[in-house]
């Protein structure tokens, strides 16, 4: 088969330029035409786009507007589609797009689209390719990736943040996470739970925006999860490593308590596990030495409550409650990781973790729904005297014996005694 050719010179009639592109992005979701492009492909569509940024600029200099705005759009979308298809998985046109300058031009031309002052579908169309370029270009390549940096941070970055653009493309979010500082990440993750608990989703496309984060800052925390036990020193309580992976946890529980989104985050590999190994490494640590693990009944100072670690284990708890909401499968893998008397371990009232009985309750009873195992190894535990009975009451529970089983049920209401 013959190596992709030449797209029409640059001064060509805008619809034949504009239908050439479209048949060249569409060849680019093949593997084998990826591979075969010319580089004087990448070098046209540059030439288009570099045409197109004059054409924005110049009418912007004379204060008039553009002749045929929506067709400039339409091409500018086209060319970023074709540039990032091109992109996906070949590092060698990853490469070539760089070299020839592709990604400061891209980045140049998102800010001038940003500038436009109108809100038409074309526009937004137009961004969402550039940035899904600008992250396929990134994506595996280091290279790719500094070059992004020196180009975009920090202007361009903090406007996509700002006006919500780069969180509708995760392969850029990914591209510039890993560049970020750890201040720069915890700000990043802060406005990405502002942005969870703000909006539900309707389309196919959002679904997959938000699984890709999903995605990808589940494995963020499953790879920095050990970095809260600097936290046990009070020379680290500001560890900007641990405040990321606490601010991790705090998107990931945002992220579990929307149930139209739950499903996906319930099956994602190693997520539930995590949850588990940190509750209990942050437990047996609390247990080993006094420091903000170590449940305290009593504030001893203003410092307690504003350390960064304050609720952690109570929103680690929470995190498994929400895997296991009505979900079998996760209800026994806690089972089977002892997750069970860990959580029952940590219904104490523990002044750093003010919301830890309730998340404990809730836990417990999505654990325990429609599962008679768990149901049978709480009232055990309870019968031998591993289990805080008072515990169990707090959380409206009780153990009855029936037909020699122990069956762990809701707690009857004691009559309330009127005093006059």
């Amino acid at each position: 088969m013959a190596a992709v050719g030449s797209l029409p010179a640059v001064a060509a009639a805008p619809g034949a330029r504009l239908e050439s592109v479209r048949v060249l992005a569409g060849l680019f979701r093949e593997a084998q035409h990826r591979q075969m492009a010319k580089e004087s492909v990448f070098q046209d569509l540059l030439e288009i786009l570099r045409s197109a940024s004059s054409e924005i600029e110049q009418a912007y200099k004379d204060s008039c507007e553009l002749v045929d705005l929506d067709t400039c759009l339409l091409l500018i979308a086209e060319c970023f589609r074709c540039l990032r298809n091109a992109c996906v998985e070949c590092a060698k046109n990853q490469h070539v797009m760089r070299n020839l300058g592709l990604i400061s031009t891209s980045v140049h031309l998102i800010k001038l689209l940003h500038g436009i002052q109108i809100k038409e579908e074309l526009l937004l169309t137009a961004l969402r390719c550039s940035l899904q370029f600008l992250g396929n270009i990134a994506a595996g390549n280091g290279d790719s990736q500094n070059s992004i940096w020196k180009c975009a941070f920090p202007d361009l970055f903090l406007l996509l943040i700002v006006t919500d653009y780069l969180l509708k493309c995760p392969e850029l979010v990914e591209a510039l996470y890993a560049k970020l500082s750890n201040q720069e990440r915890v700000t990043l993750l802060e406005l990405m739970m502002v942005n969870v608990c703000e909006k539900n989703l309707h389309t196919s496309e959002e679904m997959n925006v938000f699984m890709r984060h999903a995605d990808f800052l589940a494995g963020c925390f499953q790879e920095k999860y050990e970095a809260v036990l600097k936290l046990t020193s009070a020379e680290d309580a500001d560890d900007e490593e641990a405040l990321v992976a606490i601010r991790l946890l705090d998107v990931l529980c945002e992220m579990t308590s929307n149930n139209g989104q739950l499903e996906y985050l319930q099956t994602l590999p190693g997520l539930l596990e995590t949850a588990i190994d940190t509750l209990r490494l942050t437990h047996l640590a609390g247990k080993q030495a006094v420091n903000v693990f170590t449940a305290t009944h009593a504030m001893t100072g203003q410092e307690e409550v504003l350390h960064p670690a304050v609720d952690f284990k109570s929103h680690l708890i929470r995190l498994i409650g929400n895997l296991c909401y009505k979900n079998k499968e996760n209800q026994d893998k806690v089972y089977e990781l002892d997750g069970i008397p860990l959580i029952l371990d940590n219904c104490s009232i523990d002044d750093n973790n003010p919301f830890l009985n309730p998340w404990a309750v809730y836990a417990i009873r999505n654990l325990t729904e429609q599962n008679e195992r768990n149901q049978e190894l709480i009232a055990q535990m309870e019968e031998k005297g591993l289990a805080d009975n008072s515990a169990l009451e707090s959380m409206g529970l009780e153990i009855e014996k029936r037909d020699d089983k122990l069956i762990l049920r809701s707690a009857r209401k004691k009559p309330s005694i009127r005093k006059n």
